[in-house]
């Protein structure tokens, strides 16, 4: 099962940094805290999402 609550926290956080980041005239900087949490993400949806094969 999906912890989806973990991935909401995750990227809210990227964003609110990425924001800041926006703010104080860092664009690329918040870009790639963007991309680096969207990739932080996936990753742990694939990861945690994988359950052990019956009988394992």
């Amino acid at each position: 099962m999906q912890n989806y609550e973990k991935l909401y926290h995750l990227l809210f956080n990227a964003i609110t940094d990425a924001l800041e980041k926006v703010e104080s005239g860092e664009p690329e900087t918040a870009r790639f805290l963007l991309i680096r949490a969207q990739q932080e993400a996936e990753e742990l949806y694939l990861t945690e999402g994988e359950e052990p094969a019956p009988g394992l």
